[in-house]
């Protein structure tokens, strides 16, 4: 039995993949299509045959490269050229020669967001969908004339149009155009219908992404161990963002109509979204196909193109990081996929903080330092009564230890004289966590903003660390970090029993080995609010002690 299934695991990873016309030729042309179209119409799409006349044009702006498939103009092998899967670390690498370490080749090759590859699957496809009665229009499966098979935007070329054209027998025509524009990861996407036919014509535009749920997406990790959401996203006028998951669509296929709107598929710092037009009613849609794809899209309301007549259908689609500026003007709420979960509220003025601060100094650890003391400003007041609260508490320890040997027969006596004793210190044994207890959802929320921010995907700090969202290559940071626990644990009173005193004093140790493996750029936050909360701290103990 486990001879049988490595074998299969084998010829999953490593076997001989189908190429991906086979995989869309296996797909009826009724399940890929939007629910829309009747039975009469998809019966007459035949599936596509593995030999077509389709070609692959290419296409090179300054931050992307891509396929468009002249088989319904589709969106294949999108490459996001700034971003490499690895870096190089110079220091790093210097010290492994130094010291003789071997080092991995790294992968400098450009993220693949749509991907041409059989068992990674994910393309981006548009077309138009045929009322009844009406002669068919071209779809995802329709083959599209180009005059060019690669462009290429070229120096001092702010803009690139790409244009496909289909024509049918009774004198349809479709102009397919794509537009690229420099330093934009926005596709805009632009068909009109030429009706030259003697007949109205009837039907409307859909755009869809169609993915392949890789082994990471129903459970890929961020590098810090946490599960980074991978899979379809909608926002709508009424319920405005939703996250469409694959069981979702395994579940129910969506079906909701909303003013605007937009349907994405989304991952770890990067994104893929068609938006239709913001003034017209758009359906939403997604399905489960054959061979376990997954579909979400949009389609348009009905047009009617009279004989010798015209119609223009739009829509846009983003393709590339999850950057939040540059996806608010794109359309409203696409910012949102910047996951920071429920405490989103708290994460948008955190980075918002963050990246007023890298404005100034071009450094994104510093932007973090900055962050750390305006966070600590802020709660000021509230770690300061938390200091002086532990600051009470360790001056009267020794008189608490008293009491407990006095009184260690009779517990209720005991706690009867530490209450006197803490009414008449005026001591709040709460006081020191309390503070700490606000403040948790401001450190998870700081959390989620450094490991969901793009921008700190391979963003150098100093020396060694030159990848804030990864970790320490030398874990460096997590052992600072466990020694300034260790200091600031010094200075709070320790607990009185001798058992809860010891598992105390193993958190530093514990805590030091679960942030060796978070991005450097949360150790960084914690070694520098620890460090604040150790010189805070000192100082308010030494005067109360100094205290009468």
């Amino acid at each position: 039995m486990l001879v049988f299934m490595l074998q299969q695991a084998w010829q999953a990873d490593y076997g001989p993949k189908p190429a991906i016309e086979a995989v869309v030729a296996s797909v009826n042309a009724k399940d890929d299509l939007p629910a829309t179209a009747t039975p009469s119409q998809t019966q007459n799409i035949a599936p596509v045959a593995v030999e077509t006349t389709a070609k692959v044009i290419k296409i090179t702006t300054d931050v992307l490269a891509l396929e468009i498939n002249t088989e319904g103009g589709t969106i294949q092998n999108l490459d996001l050229l700034a971003y490499p899967v690895e870096q190089d670390n110079t220091v790093v690498n210097k010290l492994r020669d130094m010291f003789g370490f071997a080092i991995p080749e790294k992968d400098k090759s450009p993220v693949r967001l749509f991907n041409g590859q059989a068992d990674k699957l994910f393309v981006a496809q548009s077309g138009l969908i045929t009322s009844s009665g009406s002669s068919e229009a071209a779809n995802h499966h329709s083959i599209f004339a180009s005059s060019q098979d690669a462009y290429v935007l070229g120096t001092g070329q702010d803009s690139l149009v790409v244009p496909l054209t289909w024509t049918d027998n009774n004198g349809l025509k479709v102009t397919k155009t794509f537009t690229f524009k420099r330093g934009s990861y926005e596709i805009d996407l632009a068909q009109t219908v030429k009706n030259g036919s003697t007949n109205a014509w009837n039907g409307r535009q859909y755009s869809q992404l169609l993915k392949t749920p890789s082994t990471e997406s129903k459970g890929g990790m961020l590098t810090s161990g946490m599960r980074a959401y991978d899979g379809g996203v909608i926002y709508t006028e009424s319920n405005k963002y939703q996250k469409i998951d694959f069981d979702d669509m395994h579940d129910e296929n969506l079906d909701v109509a909303s003013i605007g709107g937009w349907t994405a598929m989304i991952q770890h710092y990067f994104a893929s979204a068609w938006v239709p037009p913001a003034d017209q009613e758009n359906h939403f849609y997604s399905k489960e196909l054959k061979l376990g794809q997954y579909v979400i899209g949009t389609y348009s309301p009905a047009v009617t193109v009279e004989a010798n007549a015209e119609a223009h259908f739009t829509a846009q689609l983003f393709a590339g990081p999850k950057i939040q500026p540059m996806m608010e003007s794109v359309s409203s709420g696409l910012e949102l996929t910047v996951d920071y979960s429920v405490l989103t509220f708290i994460g948008k003025p955190i980075y918002w903080l963050l990246n007023q601060i890298h404005n100034l100094v071009g450094n994104w650890g510093v932007a973090i330092i900055g962050v750390t003391f305006v966070i600590k400003l802020l709660f000021f007041p509230l770690s300061n009564a938390s200091f002086k609260s532990m600051a009470k508490m360790r001056k009267i320890q020794p008189r608490l230890k008293e009491l407990q040997d006095r009184f260690k027969d009779d517990r209720p006596r005991f706690n009867t004289e530490m209450m006197a004793m803490y009414r008449k210190e005026k001591v709040n044994p709460l006081g020191g966590c309390l503070p700490i207890l606000i403040q948790i959802p401001v450190f998870m929320a700081l959390y989620w903003v450094l490991s969901e921010t793009v921008e700190f995907r391979q963003a150098p700090f100093m020396l060694w660390i030159q990848d804030l969202s990864i970790q320490d290559p030398f874990f460096v940071l997590p052992v600072i970090m466990g020694i300034s626990m260790k200091i600031q644990q010094s200075l709070n009173p320790a607990p009185i029993d001798p058992v809860q005193a010891k598992v105390m004093k193993m958190f530093p140790i514990v805590f030091t080995v679960f942030f060796l493996f978070f991005p450097a750029g949360l150790v960084l936050y914690w070694v520098i609010n620890n460090t604040l909360s150790i010189l805070q701290q000192t100082y308010i103990t030494k005067q109360i002690e100094n205290a009468k």
